[in-house]
């Protein structure tokens, strides 16, 4: 992270530096440009009034560096040239330095040679008796002025990259040093620091996900315990019926039962087969939504029609009971896993039928508003104590033992309800007095 850190502000030191020289440059340039053609308008001046003075005897010894001389006529034709034959050279009176000069009394122009691939600035001067005396420089090019100053702008050059480096490598490491003395198990500590105002955020963040992580931890051993307990739970409520079974299995395989006692004896090897049957299947219900309900792919679906075939298929346990089960409401529309919602509406139904009173009723109510949607199953049953409201979704959780196997209960049905309606992302919320009755009350939001 260090050399990282480093390489970016070296860069950007160096970037910036190389920009202000350019720009430096640039500026130093066109400076230079503009006091060239001052100073070559100036030479102009003066070497004009030595021409209108001493007309060709002025260029007698006359060896300009530099500069190139040129007379002209007031007809175009040239006089005099330093640097080439006039009697060769044609007429420039179309010039436009030229032309400008005879008609204002100066001119100058700027003309790009291609052959000798330079810039030439012009500048003429018209005389008394009507011709032009110009004077013409190269241009100083930008490489030349690079070249000029080569050895300062070198020296400036290493002496800056060195130092930006030197620079560059103290900052990065005052940077990374309060980064890597922090102490990760204890972010909090360095919260409101100066020196740790910027990476405050990343160490909130540092924190929450720490937070998150034990959370996460426990929850896992909490789950690791549960699912510990309901296998030993599991084992224990499946050796009840297996032991029943095999025992009065055991004693007809003998022959040491009546043949009076014989149908009874099949009927209560038949209850503990069915009550065996029962908790298999809620197991595997239990199981299927811990391991895949999340997943499972939802659907239209209404939960007034599914609570209705729910009624219908308890019908023969609520007549056994002498139980009155009625359903109300309207249709109530939603996206949800089918087999989940018959399974809440069944178990809570089937928990309000089996822990009834004779001549008792169960109600179930089915309501829906834009927000959400809330299924209702009351019942005048034995209700439940205050001390076990908080316990009674708990897997194998029984309130009244004895009452729960002689129903054919497997304490698991309002664990299913439980799971089933977390994975919709809805509560279920529990009212009880013992000896009226309960209500659970279920919502699911939209």
């Amino acid at each position: 992270m260090n050399s990282k850190i480093l390489r970016a502000i070296w860069i950007v030191a160096v970037s910036v530096f190389v920009a202000s020289l350019i720009f430096i440059l640039g500026i130093s340039y066109s400076y230079f440009s503009s006091t060239q053609k001052v100073l070559l308008k100036n030479e102009t001046e003066l070497a004009a009034q030595g021409v209108a003075l001493s007309g060709m005897d002025y260029f007698n010894g006359l060896s300009p560096e530099g500069y190139r001389i040129t007379w002209i006529a007031k007809d175009g034709t040239v006089i005099y040239d330093n640097e080439a034959d006039s009697n060769q050279m044609g007429n420039h009176l179309e010039r436009e330095e030229v032309t400008e000069a005879m008609e204002s009394g100066y001119g100058e122009a700027v003309r790009y040679s291609s052959t000798l691939a330079e810039v030439q600035l012009y500048s003429a001067k018209r005389l008394p008796d009507g011709s032009v005396l110009r004077l013409s420089v190269v241009q100083a090019a930008v490489w030349a002025l690079l070249l000029g100053f080569a050895q300062p702008i070198g020296i400036v050059l290493i002496i800056a990259f060195l130092l930006s480096y030197f620079l560059a490598s103290r900052l990065a490491r005052k940077i990374v040093k309060p980064i890597n003395e922090i102490d990760l198990s204890n972010p909090e500590q360095y919260y409101g620091e100066e020196n740790y105002k910027e990476v405050e955020p990343l160490l909130r963040h540092i924190s929450a996900q720490k937070k998150q992580l034990k959370k996460d931890q426990e929850q896992i051993e909490k789950n690791a315990l549960i699912r510990q307990e309901f296998s030993a739970n599991v084992s224990h409520e499946l050796k009840s019926p297996l032991h029943a079974i095999s025992g009065y299995a055991e004693l007809l395989e003998q022959g040491m039962v009546k043949d009076e006692d014989i149908k009874p004896f099949a009927a209560r090897i038949r209850e503990e087969s069915s009550r065996l049957t029962l908790l298999v299947e809620d197991i595997i219900d239990l199981t299927r939504l811990d391991t895949g309900g999340a997943e499972a792919k939802r659907e239209a679906c209404d939960l007034f029609k599914i609570a209705k075939n729910a009624a219908d298929s308890l019908s023969h346990a609520a007549s056994e009971m002498d139980v009155t089960v009625s359903v109300e409401g309207s249709s109530a529309p939603m996206e949800a896993v089918p087999q989940n919602m018959y399974s809440i509406v069944y178990n809570l139904c089937d928990n309000a039928i089996k822990y009834n009173r004779r001549g008792g009723s169960v109600k179930i109510s089915v309501s829906q508003d834009s927000g959400s949607t809330t299924l209702s199953v009351s019942d005048t049953g034995i209700g439940i104590p205050q001390e076990s409201l908080e316990r009674i979704f708990e897997r194998f959780y029984r309130v009244d033992k004895s009452r729960s196997k002689a129903a054919g209960g497997t304490g698991l049905g309002l664990s299913i309800v439980k799971h089933a309606v977390m994975i919709h992302g809805g509560t279920v919320e529990v009212k009880s007095t013992p000896g009226k009755g309960s209500e659970f009350i279920v919502n699911f939001f939209t």
